[in-house]
């Protein structure tokens, strides 16, 4: 199985090349992969990140099996593009598209040493005060639902789901909660820069099925309001035989 993988999702961009088995045996590997870290100009980074992993690999994208993508949550631009991406190379080359969350895919980023015997709390930036978190035990299991609490509300809603046990924290808003979290004992930040993979991505979306919507993951609605010329009404036409 050859799978791209592609992610936009937070404040990198990423493309991978992945090939093996679906259940990651037999020799899996990841052929090629480029993430440049960048916050803007995904959009136009991406195709030719994608195309250059590709002929790297000297895999073409019609000896592909499937895309995978994350779907967040992450920046609303960002999710966009890399799901576009996707679907119109999908459509092109008539593949299935995996959706993987941005949760998952930094999750299962952390090398395994690091998290062993410890349950693992991911926060994504949202650009707001408040990050996305999502909780997982020791075998990467979520715990709960994903949420997007208040800063000062982050405490107790962890203590509700882990009220005691190592934690390890990773993410790109990582950083920010271990100031939240002081009175736990044995919490420590994962290594890198708890951004998502498109080659993790491409891993977990060649084990995963294939088959459902692949739409973007919001916990909040998005920032988006209309152009002026847009929200403005279009005049009204005078009636026939109107004075003018």
């Amino acid at each position: 199985m050859k799978v791209l993988g592609l992610d936009t999702a937070t404040s990198g961009c990423s493309a991978a090349v992945w090939e093996g088995t679906a259940d990651q045996a037999g020799g899996a590997r990841v052929t090629v992969r480029r993430s440049p870290p960048m916050s803007r100009g995904q959009a136009e980074v991406l195709v030719p990140l994608a195309q250059e992993v590709m002929a790297e690999a000297g895999v073409g994208f019609a000896h592909l099996d499937r895309i995978a993508v994350t779907v967040g949550p992450g920046a609303f631009t960002g999710l966009r593009i890399a799901l576009a991406a996707a679907r119109g190379i999908a459509v092109a080359q008539d593949l299935p598209v995996v959706g993987i969350t941005s949760f998952d895919a930094i999750a299962h980023g952390v090398p395994a040493a690091e998290r062993a015997g410890r349950s693992m709390l991911v926060a994504v930036d949202s650009r707001r005060a408040e990050p996305f978190l999502q909780l997982y035990d020791a075998t990467l299991t979520p715990v709960g639902e994903p949420a997007m609490p208040d800063p000062t509300a982050i405490a107790g809603w962890l203590d509700a789901l882990c009220p005691s046990g190592p934690l390890l924290l990773a993410g790109d808003a990582a950083a920010a909660l271990l100031p939240l979290l002081g009175s736990r004992a044995d919490v420590v930040r994962a290594s890198g820069d708890g951004l998502p993979d498109a080659a993790v991505v491409a891993a977990l979306g060649a084990a995963r099925p294939t088959g459902l919507p692949v739409e973007p993951f919001y916990l909040r609605p998005p920032d988006v309001t209309l152009p002026k010329a847009a929200a403005r009404k279009p005049a009204s036409k005078p009636e026939p035989g109107a004075a003018s």
